[in-house]
């Protein structure tokens, strides 16, 4: 039979553990909530880094320029062409270099239509079954009418990796594709 000090003791132990538990859980759903930011006003008034051309994210110095780089202002941004899916036509352009196995990609889709942001768009990296992937949802980005999404590839890369797109439209009808990554 265990004594009060005992239970004192496991209780406040029990405490301690769930205080943790709560402070791990708020740490990780800001540390979720951090990435590309286009349409932060902060990064509107703040004067552009010394190594940072017109768009919204930070250029190394040194870095190569892509021929197929976007010319709308998002510099990291490289265009990686068009796929039918479903019946529509959606274009597609990669951020954040290129795909390596367990970094983050970065994924922007433009729809052939403006819904302002009630389309959901989900992506991931690796194959059709999403087996070993994290499916990133997409964010709308009026100020570009378009959807960024942030994925992070598996780790080793499967066989033939590819972008899966799945576009979900306000009435509900899903539609899936793929388009092939810049590999690292």
């Amino acid at each position: 039979m265990r004594t009060n000090r005992n239970n004192e003791f496991e209780h406040g132990k029990d405490i301690a553990v769930n205080r943790l538990l709560l402070a791990t859980g708020i740490v990780a759903c800001f540390s979720l909530g951090v990435g590309c930011k286009r349409d932060s006003v902060e990064q509107e008034n703040s004067p552009a880094p010394e190594n940072a051309s017109n768009g919204d994210h930070a250029h190394a110095e040194g870095a190569d320029d892509d021929p197929g780089r976007q010319a709308s202002g998002h510099h990291d941004e490289v265009s990686i062409g068009s796929v039918a899916i479903g019946d529509l036509t959606v274009a597609f352009a990669q951020g954040h270099g290129k795909v390596e196995p367990g970094r983050e990609g970065h994924l922007v889709v433009k729809l052939p239509y403006n819904d302002k942001g009630a389309t959901t768009v989900r992506a991931w990296l690796g194959t059709e079954d999403r087996t070993a992937s994290f499916v990133g949802k997409g964010q709308y980005a009026p100020s570009h009418d378009d959807y960024d999404v942030h994925a992070i590839a598996p780790d080793p890369l499967p066989e033939n990796v590819m972008w899966w797109i799945e576009i979900e439209k306000p009435d509900g009808k899903k539609v899936v594709g793929s388009i092939k990554p810049l590999l690292k």
